[in-house]
Formats: C-alpha cells, sequence, structure tokens
C-alpha cells in the first residue's frame, strides 16, 4: 500500500475518493483485469431477436398506446472535445505551422478542402476567414492557403473554435431553414420519439468547461422546435462526477504525480456516467450518442425502431413485473407457476438456465428466477457488422453468474491468443451501436441503485504519456459494456440506416448527413 501524505489526503477529500477506493485502484493496476469468458457469439435464434414487419408494428403500435402514461427521457452522453474529430486536420495544421515549405495535403485532406462547401458550417467558416485574413474562404481554396483555413476552422479565437468545442455544438447538417447543431438533432429526434403528454425531457451529460455555451445554443434553439413540433422542452445536465476519476500510474504501479507533487488523476471513461444515469427520474430512458444522428430525410427508421426497442422494453417488462408481483404473495411453490416463469425466462426474454437447474428443487428454482428477473432492464439495437470498430453482442459467462448473460463486450475484453476465444469473437455477425432503451424501476416502482449491477472486472487499463512521461490509466467498466453487465439485456437487430456515428469530419460528407 501506498503512504498518503497530506496534499494527496486532501485531493481524495476534494474529489469525493475515499482512501480504500484508491489503495484498490492500485491493487487493479498490479493485478490486472481477466478477458471476458466468451461461450458463444448472440445471432439470430440464439440471443439476437430479428422481427418481420408485422411484429415491428405491433410493438411500435404498445409504444405509442403507453406512452402518454409512462414518464420518458432521453440521455444523451455529451461530454468532451471534439478534438478527435479533426486528428488528421490537427496534424496537417500543426506541419503548416511548423514549415514555411507549402505542404500538400493527404488524400483524407484534401478530400476536406475539395468538399467544403458541402460542410453545414461552411458559411460561417468563409465569414471567419473574411474576418481574419481579409480573404474569402474560396480564394484561399484557390491559393492553397491552407492554414488560414484551418487556424479559423480549429483555434483561432476569431474563428469556430471547433477543435475546442463538444461535438454537440458542431453544425452537423444542412437545411433549408437553418442549419442545424449535433444537439438540435437530439432535440428534433426526442420530438418524434421520446414525449409524453406533450413534453419532451432530455438530459445531456457535459464538461463543465462547455457548460454556458451548451446552455446558450439549447436557450436559443428552444424557441423555434417547440413551436415546429407543438410541444415544450424539459432539458437538464449532468457532469462527470470527479470521484469517478482513477489515479495515473507509472509504469511500476506506483503514484504518478505532476512537478507541484499532486497525484495526477484522469477521468473514468463513459462508463463514469453510470453515476448519472443513476440520478435519472423515468420509467423509460432512451440513450444514444451525441454523434449518432442522420437527416430529416432518413429520419424515418431511426423513429420506427426506437418506438420498436421501446415496445419491447414495454412488453417484457410488463411480463416480469407479472411474476414477481406473484412471488411476493407466493406462500408455497406451484409447479405450474415455476412453468410458467421458465417460459418468461427462457422464452421471452432469452435466457441460458445453469448447468444442473432441473436437478434444483422448486425453492430452489424460484429464489433463483426472483434474482435473475429483479434487476434493471435494457433493450439493445444491434447492426449487421459491416467492419465498424467497437464491440459487439455475445454470451458471456461472468464473474459470480451461474449462466451466461449477453453483454456487449469491446475487442480489448476478448483475449484472441486462446484459439477458442479468438473463434468465438470472429462468428460474431452483429455490431454495437450504443442505442438501448431502459427500465431502472423495479415491480414495486422503487428505482434500482445501477452500481449494484456494474461488473467491477470488466474495467481495463491502458498505456498513456503524459508530457512525454509512459503511464498507465485505468478506464471504468464501459456504460453500456460492464456498467449495465447484471441487467436483463435484450438484443434486437436494427437496420444499418439507425447507426450515423460522425467520428472523422469526413463522415459529415456521407449521404446520411448531406440532407439530399
Amino acid at each position: 500500500m501506498e503512504n498518503l501524505n497530506a496534499k494527496w489526503r486532501e485531493q481524495l477529500s476534494e474529489k469525493g475518493i475515499s482512501e480504500a477506493q484508491l489503495q484498490e485502484q492500485l491493487e487493479n493496476f498490479k493485478k490486472g483485469f481477466p478477458f471476458a469468458r466468451l461461450t458463444g457469439a448472440a445471432v439470430e435464434d440464439d440471443g439476437v431477436l430479428v422481427f418481420g414487419e408485422e411484429q415491428r408494428e405491433n410493438y411500435r403500435r404498445l409504444y405509442r398506446e403507453k406512452a402518454s402514461s409512462e414518464s420518458i427521457l432521453k440521455f444523451v452522453p455529451a461530454s468532451g472535445a471534439a478534438t478527435r474529430m479533426f486528428k488528421n486536420l490537427y496534424a496537417f495544421y500543426e506541419k503548416l505551422k511548423a514549415t514555411s515549405v507549402a505542404e500538400e495535403p493527404t488524400a483524407d485532406v484534401r478530400e476536406f478542402f475539395d468538399n467544403l462547401h458541402r460542410y453545414a458550417f461552411y458559411n460561417e467558416l468563409d465569414e471567419a476567414v473574411k474576418k481574419i485574413s481579409g480573404a474569402d474562404l474560396k480564394q484561399c481554396m484557390a491559393e492553397k492557403k491552407y492554414l488560414a483555413a484551418l487556424d479559423a476552422l480549429l483555434e483561432n479565437p476569431k474563428g469556430l473554435g471547433y477543435g475546442k468545442k463538444p461535438k454537440a455544438l458542431l453544425r452537423f447538417h444542412a437545411y433549408p431553414d437553418g442549419n442545424r447543431l449535433a444537439l438540435e438533432e437530439h432535440l428534433v429526434e426526442g420530438a418524434l420519439y421520446a414525449q409524453s403528454g406533450g413534453v419532451c425531457r432530455l438530459h445531456f451529460t457535459l464538461s463543465p468547461e462547455h457548460r454556458a455555451d451548451f446552455e446558450a445554443a439549447v436557450k436559443a434553439a428552444l424557441p423555434h422546435y417547440e413551436k415546429k413540433f407543438n410541444i415544450r422542452y424539459d432539458i437538464f445536465y449532468s457532469e462527470q462526477k470527479s470521484s469517478t476519476d482513477t489515479v495515473a500510474v507509472t509504469l511500476d504501479n506506483r503514484i504518478f504525480t505532476d512537478a507541484e507533487g499532486n497525484m495526477v488523476f484522469r477521468p473514468g471513461g463513459h462508463g463514469a456516467l453510470i453515476e448519472n444515469l443513476n440520478e435519472m427520474d423515468a420509467d423509460v430512458i432512451f440513450i444514444k450518442n451525441i454523434d449518432n444522428v442522420t437527416t430529416d430525410a432518413l429520419r424515418g427508421d431511426t423513429v420506427a425502431y426506437k418506438e420498436l426497442l421501446a415496445g419491447v422494453l414495454m412488453e417484457c417488462r410488463e411480463a416480469v413485473y407479472g411474476c414477481l408481483e406473484k412471488m411476493d404473495t407466493m406462500t408455497q411453490v406451484y409447479p405450474s407457476f415455476l412453468q410458467e416463469v421458465r417460459a418468461l425466462v427462457c422464452g421471452k426474454l432469452g435466457m441460458k438456465l445453469p448447468d444442473g437447474f432441473d436437478d434444483m428443487g422448486q425453492r430452489a428454482q424460484l429464489e433463483y428466477f426472483r434474482a435473475v428477473l429483479d434487476r434493471p432492464m435494457r433493450v439493445c439495437g444491434v447492426v449487421r457488422n459491416t467492419g465498424e470498430p467497437g464491440g459487439g453482442p455475445f454470451w458471456v459467462l461472468s464473474e459470480g453468474e451461474k449462466a451466461p448473460s449477453r453483454q456487449i463486450v469491446e475487442s480489448s475484453q476478448v483475449d484472441r491468443a486462446a484459439a477458442d476465444q479468438k473463434r468465438i469473437f470472429e462468428t460474431s455477425r452483429f455490431f454495437n451501436p450504443v442505442d438501448l432503451v431502459c427500465s431502472l424501476y423495479n415491480h414495486k416502482h422503487e428505482k434500482y441503485d445501477l452500481r449494484r449491477f456494474v461488473d467491477p472486472q470488466t474495467a481495463f487499463i491502458s498505456q498513456k504519456s503524459v508530457k512525454g512521461t509512459d503511464i498507465k490509466a485505468m478506464e471504468l467498466p464501459g456504460l453500456w459494456n460492464g456498467a449495465m453487465a447484471r441487467w436483463i439485456t435484450l438484443f434486437v437487430e436494427v437496420p444499418q440506416s439507425v447507426f450515423t456515428p460522425v467520428k472523422t469530419v469526413n463522415d459529415l460528407l456521407r449521404k446520411e448527413h448531406q440532407n439530399l
């Protein structure tokens, strides 16, 4: 154990991290985290639900019929700056600043410059370039004055400052009545599938340095969209808690300090947002990343499949509630009831039972069913895997669980040196687009403490660099990975058209973002 000095204890107190939590983090750096134990890929007829048109419409109808009597919330992780979105532009920008020799753009940077007129922020960038350099954007491109354009876009305080803004505040899409920020597209989506009783509730997680600009942008946008959709928006925010930060360590697992002798902490990743989600109050919560939006012209599938996922959640939730309510009043175990619950668990919910289940006594079977049903629930859309990097749906045998359960697993969690794990990983046919609908209440309408359902063994350690010094950093179990590992989970196939993320600025040139 590390001996803590007074300065370090003060740091912990300010962050709301206990000494015991710090020591646990240090121990985790030393021992590491185990790989996921994959037992199979979740596929059609074994973990992924695939519905025909009639079934899809029935679930959509169910959601629309019940929505007015439910409290509904759209939860949008929107923390962090968009810097990585401009990674290749930044590399070229830094090269231009460092040399007087004319540099030729790489292919992806050339694609950006050749298509500037197609970006929703073109007119604003043109005005910024004029203000800063006196020349317009077209003239800069003709004369290959790339530095002026990039400076106005990324860094100059008189320009757009996109390199430091969050994605939510970037102009994503062009429309005749005004070009929309990414956050505005979430306002539109929310009005179309996440409203109840004429009110649309949205929650954005954000960084404190962006809060003022975020709130100003929302305030400016609301009158237009409230009039357009004849609804009222209830929008609120939260910031990632500093108590979820994790300490950085040296490569030999000692506490890493800065020049002033302070411990260095890093954000715990999106898994830290389980704390924010835990404070939400709604019957149905939609979760979707800030950059996964499309235009009005292609939004039909997004709305349809959000309604589908919510309908599946509502039907399954009511069935679970019914069983748990009966369990609460039972004085003895009836074989017929066990068969009813088994049909729900293995049929509608598609869960697997542990080996030897049939040899268990009736009371033990009942208690097992209660344990696996009395949990928060999520329905996750999954798309066909077309080579996108990221996690996918698998059957996993988690520590402390008796049977495999459905999990979203990232490639870094898989031991691909083990032949059986590599084979299972490579048989996956689906990808996780972060498209979730959740229920956080039990059958008595008591809110679950979501922290009880996190699998702490799904955190991971990575190597980073701080001012040229290599360190080790720890990320908490991901929000839709280990942070939800012990939830009731269902996977539903959704089309590729609902997955339109913007990871690089050139993604905005795809048809999903051009409003053609």
